[in-house]
């Protein structure tokens, strides 16, 4: 995980200690959102990492779906010498 993604990774992190015990586990996802959260930032870093996190957060309300969901894999960057 970058340095950057670790700083953005703190606020989920106390979210996970402090509030997710009273929450309960309610979950529509799998994994939870804040596991979800933690994986992305740590396949993708920080912006990308947060964006997807956000996302997520944004399909969890009553009308959305529900089940598995995993993290996106990183797409393989190409290398300008393969294109020639």
């Amino acid at each position: 995980m970058t340095p950057l993604a670790r700083i953005v990774a703190l606020p989920v992190h106390a979210y996970r200690l402090i509030f997710s015990p009273w929450v309960g586990h309610n979950c529509r996802y799998q994994p939870t959102c804040s596991a979800y959260a933690l994986e992305a930032l740590a396949k993708h870093g920080a912006i990308r990492g947060s964006w997807l996190a956000l996302r997520r957060i944004g399909r969890c309300h009553p009308l959305g779906s529900d089940g598995y969901d995993p993290v996106p894999e990183p797409k393989p960057k190409e290398k300008a010498a393969n294109r020639k």
